[in-house]
Formats: structure tokens, C-alpha cells, sequence
């Protein structure tokens, strides 16, 4: 099944998209996560639109939590020498697969703009895959996870790299260099429309990243350091993951302009910036669009107000 969503007659909705490109709606009275979950019930649904007549599509399913992971050697290798000032990827990232939480409520579909973080002049995409939790799990072995993915669609995280690295050199972050926009889509692609492209715990996906028609790298998802199902298991130790969360490949080798620049020294290609439009593609699950309008005003805050403090005895 394919799970999409978008706006109709003024009201945001879900459905099924079929092989003729026309969208069957689920009824309003279901919560589209069902769709994911084979032990739910089907969803009937009521009306057809076609996808033609659709306007920019909304994320394909409601977003509970986001967490985005890093597990391409050659992109982490690359990024970092551009982020962090690194030397590749550290010897803690081949430990376990680290990950951060980003903004939900900035989740973006494609064909909608995208604006610049306010203050950036560093604006970078990222192409991934991401998994959607299909239903609730608890501290769940890698054996366990597999049947708590019900999908997986396109992730864009959108990077502010400049505000990225200003503000990792406390320790925390990524935040404000993250927080802004997070495109996924077209769909949802439940796994059972994937299995002739899986090899062992592995999806042999190809991915394609785009700016204004210009190719700027490929490669496959199978690169991955980590399966989607050790990511699940990892992220749900002592804690649980919920139907809803979208979990992040992150991204793949090339597949953003930090790492074009942390390899060269130059920044080369130049920063996404306004009217620049971004295409990702990933075989099997279709492709995002976005293009880059004008941020908005930024409201300055004061720097730390200091006071005075002794170091505990």
C-alpha cells in the first residue's frame, strides 16, 4: 500500500494512492496509522481524487516524533570535516548508531516552499529514507522491530549549517540549524511493496539527489551501517517507540552539500538558497520536490547575562 495525504476541499486528508494515480480517501473517522498495522482493521474509504488534481502534498501520515539517525560512513566521514572541524567519522560512531530528535511540527510534504532558517546563509538538504513505527514497542530485540515498521517514505532534513556548528560547540544540538523544515513523502510504502528490492536485513534502493535539474550524487540504501530494524531495537532500548515515530536512515553518501564541502575545503556546490528547487528520489517510493522561498525576520536575542558563581568545594 501507498498512504498519502493532502488537502481537499479545505480539509487535510489520507488515503490510498493505486497504480492509476488516483487516491482513494480513507473516512475521516479512522486514524490513518491503521493503515500501517496489519492487525487493524481496514480502513474504508469514501470518494476518489486524482492525484493530478491534488495541490502540494502534506507529510503521508500523521507525526507523532521524529528521531534521525547517522549511518553512512562516507556521508559521516565527509560531514564531519565540514561540521565539526573533524578528522571522519569518529571511533564512537562505529559503537552503536547514534541518532538526535527533531522538530515534529516542522514536517513538511512535497511541493510545498521551504523557507531559509532565519540567520542562515549556510543552507544545506539531506536525502534519506525513513522507517514509520507502525505500532507501540518497548525495549524490542532486533528480531522484535521488524514487525513494528509498518513503511518507510523519503526524509529532506533540511540543514542550517552554519547555525549547526555554532551551536554543537556547546555540546548540545542540533537544534535552530535543524529545526525548520523536514520534508517527507510522497508516501508511505509499506514493506510488503519492497520486498523484491530487500536483500537479507538490507533495501537495494537507489537514491538521487537533485538541485534545480543539476545531479548532484547517487547511491543505495543498502550502504547503510546499520539495518532500519537494529535502528528500532536501538532507539526503543529502556523506552519505547510509538506508532507514528519516524525514524531516519540518515544521509546518504553524497546526498548533502556539508560533505561536498568537508572533503574539498571549498564550499562547492554553492548553499541552497532562495528559488533553488530540491528533488529527491529513491527507487520504490517516488520523489519529493521543494522549492526555497524567503525566511522571516530574525528576532534577535541577548547574549548570556552573567553572574557571578564560585566552583563547588
Amino acid at each position: 500500500m501507498r498512504i498519502i495525504s493532502a488537502t481537499v476541499d479545505g480539509v487535510r486528508r489520507f488515503g490510498r494512492l493505486d497504480d492509476q494515480n488516483q487516491v482513494h480517501l480513507f473516512t475521516r473517522d479512522r486514524d490513518p496509522l491503521d493503515a500501517l498495522d496489519p492487525r487493524a482493521p481496514e480502513i474504508p474509504t469514501t470518494g476518489t481524487v486524482a492525484l493530478d488534481d491534488l495541490g502540494p502534498l502534506e507529510p503521508p501520515l500523521p507525526v507523532t516524533s521524529m528521531r534521525d539517525f547517522i549511518t553512512f560512513e562516507q556521508h559521516t566521514a565527509g560531514s564531519m570535516r565540514a561540521v565539526t572541524d573533524g578528522e571522519g567519522a569518529p571511533e564512537a560512531w562505529y559503537e552503536a548508531p547514534s541518532f538526535y530528535f527533531t522538530n515534529p511540527h516542522a514536517a513538511t510534504g512535497s511541493g510545498q516552499d521551504v523557507r531559509v532558517p532565519p540567520g542562515s546563509e549556510r543552507f544545506d538538504v539531506e536525502l534519506e529514507v525513513a522507517a514509520v513505527i507502525s505500532r507501540d514497542g518497548f525495549n524490542l530485540s532486533v528480531e522484535e522491530a521488524w514487525d513494528h515498521i509498518g513503511g518507510f517514505t523519503i526524509l529532506n532534513d533540511w540543514s542550517a549549517r552554519d547555525l549547526q556548528t555554532a551551536e554543537m560547540k556547546v555540546g548540545l544540538g542540533p537544534a535552530k540549524g535543524k529545526d525548520s523544515a523536514s520534508t517527507l513523502g510522497p508516501v508511505v510504502v509499506t514493506l510488503d511493496e519492497l520486498e523484491k528490492y530487500r536483500d537479507g536485513d538490507h533495501f537495494t534502493l537507489r537514491m538521487e539527489l537533485r538541485i534545480n535539474d543539476r545531479l548532484i550524487a547517487e547511491d543505495v540504501l543498502s550502504h547503510m551501517a546499520w539495518s532500519f530494524a537494529e535502528l528500532v531495537s536501538y532507539a526503543s532500548r529502556g523506552t519505547w517507540v510509538r506508532r507514528g515515530d519516524v525514524l531516519g536512515s540518515g544521509t546518504c553518501g553524497g546526498g548533502c552539500l556539508a560533505e561536498f564541502w568537508g572533503w574539498t575545503g571549498e564550499t562547492d556546490p554553492s548553499p541552497i538558497t532562495v528559488g533553488d528547487t530540491v528533488s529527491m528520489t529513491v527507487q520504490g517510493i517516488g520523489t519529493v520536490t521543494n522549492t526555497v522561498v524567503e525566511g522571516v525576520e530574525v528576532h534577535p536575542v541577548p547574549r548570556a547575562r552573567r553572574v557571578e558563581w564560585t566552583r563547588p568545594v
